[in-house]
């Protein structure tokens, strides 16, 4: 007998769910899509709230990351991050930790490595889902006070579930420490974290990042400038990028009494000749209650707001890397021949202001064959996924690198020793999806990274042009060099002046006569490659040495701040 179903019975299976039981099933969506990305996930996603939170107290960022093996366990690994930043006062620590969508970013205009408030307790959901282990987290805010939490993620609820907490005393200074349990598989080469992390320090020159791998090799990546980037603002709503329901939301969630003040209030240049115009053309009183605006009303208001002319929004909000710091960060890490840095001015789309900035690095000990190295960014963060979906790599991809003195295929990378960074900063990054790996191809950010791209590329080929013509007149010079002796012997048989002197007259003249042709590019050259040249860091001829350059670089064996505590209570040492 065939049981009827009806929408009562259907009814009885309908619940809500959280949002953490959602990403429980589809962690796919945040980045956790294999073992080696959600490793790298994890620690990117660390190092970015400790960057920030060190941006935001105005703290140059000292950062130690370590990956420690789990015994018994192939795919098991202890990941461990701390810094020196501000650190967390103890009744926010569980939340920021144990609930999703938990943050200060969100609802504020104003650039930031994190927007959601899903990244960190993310990874702790990903560290019980797929260990069973709970996160450990520590945090000092200068009250002499160490807090210590053993925290999950009730995933029914998503709410933080406190395994256990305690309060030490004596412990001075500021900073916060997380240590997760994951599954994850840890390698070198591409979309790795060594890879992440480079990219971050060339991005981030004004950090200090020390970080310890599975095999207990220690990397030092080095602070390169000793100032932070401008502090950013937070600014308000730009009517550009406004929407019909946020509109209507705010209207009715604003203390505002009435709509000048509304207008005034909640958005960003928002002069007393454009409110007038506004109220003019959306046909409503100065004085209406912003309560009691219909949906037709609000749909006027907002039609009149985006046809009115007003100024793009404050810049101030942003805080670029600055053209000075990311030719530091390049040649910290990559010790090029030549540099060429730009940081293009702000432009808007949709309402959210937005700036490019672009690095070249060409030679020194980047690879010779192939195609050049692209490195992108959003707000000082490496992307390092979904590559050819993003609209910074359409952009480098259009550009016409053959008028750079550079090879190129269509619609490919240029080839030769070249690393091409580019860095889109803005207060709403548009990413393609959560996973954060690709900017969206919006026309006004292509056009700004192809005419940022071209600022730079001309710097760039006045310099390759310049190293050809001295390439050719070197050649021209070894040329001539090597008949003098011949041509002073035969002289000096018909003129009986000593060969010697006439050899010294000849050579002379050639530097005289080819010497002078094509300029000096030595003053182009960046100061420390001429310096690793000379000491024989750099063989031009021979293929470049990365990895072992690498090994050699780490200094520092202890923790940053030496604060946190064994299980006796007592100081790591």
């Amino acid at each position: 007998m065939t049981v009827q179903i009806t929408a009562e019975t259907l009814a009885k299976k309908h619940k809500s769910i959280s949002i953490a039981e959602f990403f429980e099933k589809n962690k796919h969506l945040l980045g956790y899509e294999n073992l080696q990305k959600s490793l790298l996930t994890c620690i990117r996603e660390a190092v970015d709230n400790s960057l920030d939170a060190c941006e935001d107290a105005r703290i140059l960022p000292n950062v130690y990351i370590e990956i420690q093996k789990i015994e018994g366990k192939a795919d098991g690994f202890k990941i461990i991050v701390e810094d020196n930043g501000p650190g967390i006062v103890k009744a926010n620590i569980p939340k920021v930790f144990g609930k999703l969508l938990y943050g200060s970013k969100f609802h504020r205009l104003k650039q930031s490595r994190g927007q959601q408030g899903i990244g960190i307790s993310a990874a702790v959901l990903y560290s019980q889902l797929t260990t069973g282990k709970a996160a450990k987290v520590y945090s000092k805010i200068g009250d002499g006070k160490i807090q210590i939490y053993e925290l999950r993620i009730d995933t029914t609820k998503n709410e933080p579930e406190i395994i256990s907490e305690n309060t030490l005393e004596g412990y001075e200074g500021r900073g916060t420490r997380i240590e997760i349990s994951i599954k994850g598989k840890y390698s070198r080469g591409k979309q790795s974290v060594p890879e992440y992390l480079q990219e971050t320090a060339i991005m981030n020159p004004f950090a200090r990042m020390i970080f310890v791998d599975p095999e207990n090799e220690k990397f030092d990546f080095e602070r390169a400038v000793e100032t932070l980037p401008p502090e950013s603002k937070e600014i308000k709503p730009h009517p550009a990028g406004l929407q019909l329901g946020v509109l209507i939301r705010m209207l009715e969630t604003t203390q505002s009494k009435n709509l000048t003040s509304f207008l005034s209030d909640e958005f960003s240049r928002m002069g007393r000749t454009a409110i007038t115009e506004i109220l003019l053309k959306s046909e409503l009183g100065g004085k209406t209650k912003p309560k009691k605006i219909s949906r037709d009303d609000a749909d006027r208001l907002l039609n009149a707001m985006q046809n009115v002319k007003i100024q793009n929004p404050p810049t101030n909000c942003l805080s670029a890397v600055g053209e000075d710091a990311i030719k530091e960060g390049l040649k910290k890490e990559l010790r090029p021949e030549f540099i060429s840095s730009v940081t293009r001015p702000p432009s808007v789309y949709h309402g959210n202001p937005f700036l490019i900035e672009v690095g070249l690095a060409y030679g020194g000990n980047l690879e010779k064959e192939g195609a050049a190295k692209l490195f992108r960014y959003a707000n000082k963060v490496p992307l390092l996924y979904e590559q050819s979906a993003c609209a910074i790599t359409k952009s480098v991809l259009q550009n016409d690198w053959k008028r750079y003195h550079l090879k190129q295929s269509n619609g490919s990378l240029p080839i030769g020793p070249l690393a091409i960074s580019i860095h889109i900063a803005s207060v709403w990054v548009p990413y393609t999806s959560e996973g954060k790996e690709a900017i969206a191809s919006y026309s006004v950010i292509i056009k700004e990274v192809k005419l940022a791209l071209q600022e730079a590329g001309r710097k760039l080929s006045s310099y390759l042009g310049k190293k050809k013509k001295a390439g050719l007149q070197e050649q021209k010079k070894s040329t001539f060099a090597r008949y003098i002796g011949e041509v002073a012997e035969a002289l000096s048989n018909l003129t009986s002046i000593p060969k010697e002197d006439i050899d010294v007259k000849l050579q002379a003249l050639l530097d005289e006569r080819i010497g002078s042709i094509g300029g000096d590019i030595e003053d182009m050259q960046d100061d420390d490659y001429k310096k690793d040249k000379e000491t024989g860091m750099i063989n031009e001829k021979s293929e470049p040495v990365a990895e072992e350059t690498q090994k050699e670089i780490p200094k520092q064996k202890t923790l940053i701040d030496n604060y946190i505590p064994d299980d006796d209570g007592e100081n790591n040492e």
